[in-house]
């Protein structure tokens, strides 16, 4: 990664004809380079406006002839989102406008930014720190609307603050420690070692309810897979089109059609979910129709969540209700009943304990698929006193907020054996060091490459 004294440029939305497209500047030349490149229709230059007012006027190419007439808007550092001087450009959306514009301003001695270079630079200049900058690559990539409300509440500082508030109180211990260190003479007496206690166990409760939102965390940015297993002509792939809103898997009255698995990426009850139909399960004598077959079974094993399909026009047979508990000892399991629209065969009774949810639906009319999602939500229920923001969301994360627990952890059996405060310290220091890697106060830079990696250009 260069230095911060380059002034880097990017297209900073889709390469395709759209209404809006936006190119972007930052760095110490960047307002220089706004003004040349920019020319306000008014009698006033550009930096003559106020910083972050919108000015309309000609963007330029690199001979100085207008390409588009747009908007400009400039920020001085370090209040920008970058922390440095800044300037934005948004013009009509034709790849070929920004395209001329962007190699303007390199013929200006900008360069190209690499992905997430803005976000990164944002972080170097302490805009936002570690958990902020990746709630802003969670943001762009939400797949749900909670997943987009989670990102915001993360980068308005939601898990920041958590974060911080133990590291403060882990910090008021070490500084009493220090001092005894200091002071040799003075003991401690009962009523602060149990003072102490009671600090390192308040943390650790933290931390043990800050690691128990990793799995949502994870639904959130990674997507919950979810099988859709059944018999031949159950209505599997009708369902998946019915859900994804579009023709994406093949329908027929022959059974076997579907021969391996697709997937679809949606939002169901409030998450991403990565549907996943089927080959139909059952028997069968053709060398793919078994390979099919193996997949789904390798699906239903790796998903998160089964939904069982049951033709409710067909008896149930001993292997339906086989396919059922098998599903159930493996996932969170929803059994549908389908082709609610056609008239049904005899409801068994099912002697199961527990009950799995139960909905009917009909693909082609659409009836019960809000049912459905609400069965959905209801196995996986957004914790009622978790605030927006304060998930850990990736395996980074969720290991540092480990290292840390594990460290208090033992600081708190080190305190309450009397041992001596050096050997107290370098537990403390170690839950300060996993700490300072969540937000980035003491995290290598490999990691911090490996993370802004990820971003998209522009961004």
């Amino acid at each position: 990664m260069s230095s911060l004294t380059d002034t880097i440029a990017a297209i900073s939305t889709p390469l395709v004809p759209s209404a809006i497209g936006i190119l972007r500047l930052s760095g110490p030349k960047a307002l220089d380079i706004a003004r040349k490149q920019f020319r306000p229709l008014g009698a006033r230059p550009l930096l003559d406006h106020l910083p972050r007012e919108l000015v309309f006027g000609d963007l330029l190419d690199r001979d100085g002839a207008p390409i588009d007439r747009c908007l400009c808007t400039f920020s001085r550092g370090p209040a920008s989102y970058t922390g440095e001087d800044t300037a934005e450009f948004q013009c009509h959306g034709s790849p070929m406008v920004l395209s001329l514009g962007l190699e303007a301003l390199f013929a200006q001695g900008a360069r190209q930014a690499g992905p997430g270079e803005f976000t990164r630079r944002a972080f170097l200049n302490g805009r936002l720190d570690l958990a902020q900058a990746e709630a802003v690559g969670d943001l762009l990539e939400a797949r749900s609307r909670e997943g987009a409300r989670h990102a915001a509440g993360q980068l308005t500082g939601a898990l920041s603050q958590k974060i911080g508030d133990i590291y403060s109180a882990l910090v008021d211990v070490m500084a009493h420690f220090h001092a005894v260190l200091d002071y040799p003479d003075e003991d401690i007496d009962p009523f602060r070692m149990e003072e102490l206690s009671h600090t390192l166990q308040a943390q650790l409760e933290t931390l043990d309810a800050l690691l128990a939102t990793c799995r949502r965390g994870r639904q959130l940015t990674q997507g919950l897979s979810c099988a859709l297993v059944g018999r031949p002509n159950a209505g599997k792939s009708s369902l998946l089109n019915a859900l994804a809103g579009y023709d994406r898997a093949i329908v027929t009255d022959i059974p076997g059609t579907t021969r391996d698995t697709l997937e679809v990426s949606m939002e169901l009850g409030g998450l991403p979910v990565r549907l996943i139909d089927t080959a139909g399960l059952r028997d069968s004598d053709d060398p793919i129709e078994r390979l099919g077959v193996a997949r789904s079974r390798s699906a239903m094993e790796q998903a998160e969540l089964i939904l069982v399909l049951w033709d409710s026009a067909l008896p149930v047979t001993e292997e339906d209700l086989q396919l059922l508990l098998h599903s159930m000892s493996l996932a969170p399991t929803i059994l549908v009943w389908t082709k609610g629209d056609l008239p049904s065969a005899p409801v068994p009774f099912l002697n199961l304990d527990p009950l799995p949810p139960v909905v009917t639906i009909s693909s082609k009319t659409g009836q019960g698929l809000q049912e459905l999602e609400e069965a959905v939500a209801a196995l996986f229920p957004r914790p009622s006193d978790l605030p927006y923001g304060q998930l850990l969301t990736n395996q980074r994360q969720e290991d540092a907020a480990r290292r840390a627990r594990q460290a208090v952890a033992q600081a708190e059996e080190a305190l309450m054996a009397g041992v001596t405060p050096d050997a107290l310290l370098t537990d403390v220091e170690e839950a300060l060091q996993a700490l300072g890697e969540l937000t980035g106060q003491c995290v290598r830079e490999d990691v911090t490459d490996r993370i802004f990696s990820k971003f998209c250009v522009g961004k």
